[in-house]
């Protein structure tokens, strides 16, 4: 795991998320529409913790959690400078096959929007999954991220020398039958494990969940130019709006889910 830690210690998460706003903006849409009203949620794998300032903001006590100590402590900051560190049960840094700091069933919902597609192991990811089950309350609800591998095969043929290895067929090939992805060049996103989609639900499912929904969280919007962008724009706040809304619809649309970066489980921890 030290590639991953070195990565997002020099990587600005947070300005990932102000660059590319669509993703950000889905998943806390589909976030808030099946959160319980209140009560206590842990954002595991949380960076520097945009998603646990919003749940902080609205409200909800929050646990944060995350593998680098400068991502949680910059989380630690950043809620004291906006005046929400009370809202905050715990900052800890921490591995999400263990996390040995938290009770069993403490929260009303768990969010693991990172951890998922860093753990290139299979037992690592199982043991993750069962964390997640172990400190999410039963009935509780669960937001977990995935990356499709079929979208990343079209990422590494659309710009292959932006993705080496993935510049050659025969590593293209190696690609689709593991799913792990390991950048050549340094300081590059790394230590990635992408996931078959018809690979997700039942492996969510086999670790104790009920799936209530998958979302792709940038979906079709992900393919357009920022010049594509600066016309609807141009169009109008008011016909901008409804670009919007339109792509927030196609987000549900289970067809498109592999053209997405990044897609949203949301399910219910079995009672």
């Amino acid at each position: 795991m030290n590639r991953v830690v070195e990565y997002y210690e020099s990587f600005d998460e947070w300005g990932r998320l102000d660059r590319e706003p669509i993703e950000f903006w889905i998943n806390w849409h589909f976030i808030r529409r099946y959160l319980p009203q209140e009560g206590h949620v842990l954002d595991n794998g949380a960076g520097p913790g945009k998603y646990a300032m919003k749940l902080a903001e609205a409200g909800y006590r929050v646990t944060l959690t995350d593998l680098t100590v400068k991502l949680v402590e910059a989380a630690r900051m950043k809620a004291a400078e906006s005046g929400i560190a009370e809202r905050f049960e715990g900052f800890y840094t921490a591995n999400a096959v263990s996390l040995h700091q938290l009770k069993d069933s403490s929260f009303d919902a768990s969010l693991m929007l990172g951890p998922l597609y860093h753990l290139q192991q299979e037992q690592d990811r199982i043991a993750a999954v069962k964390e997640l089950y172990r400190v999410t309350k039963p009935g509780g609800i669960i937001f977990v991220a995935f990356m499709p591998r079929v979208r990343h095969l079209l990422t590494s043929l659309m710009t292959p020398q932006h993705w080496k290895p993935n510049d050659t067929a025969d590593n293209l090939i190696r690609f689709m039958e593991q799913g792990t992805f390991d950048h050549q060049d340094e300081k590059r996103f790394t230590g990635a494990y992408y996931y078959p989609i018809e690979d997700i639900q039942p492996f969510m499912e086999t670790h104790g969940f009920e799936t209530i929904k998958m979302i792709g969280s940038s979906n079709i919007a992900s393919l357009l130019q920022p010049e594509q962008w600066n016309y609807w724009r141009s169009r109008g706040e008011e016909e901008f709006s409804k670009v919007l809304d339109l792509i927030k619809q196609t987000a549900e649309n289970p067809y498109v889910l592999g053209v997405s970066p990044h897609l949203l489980y949301i399910g219910k921890r079995r009672e």
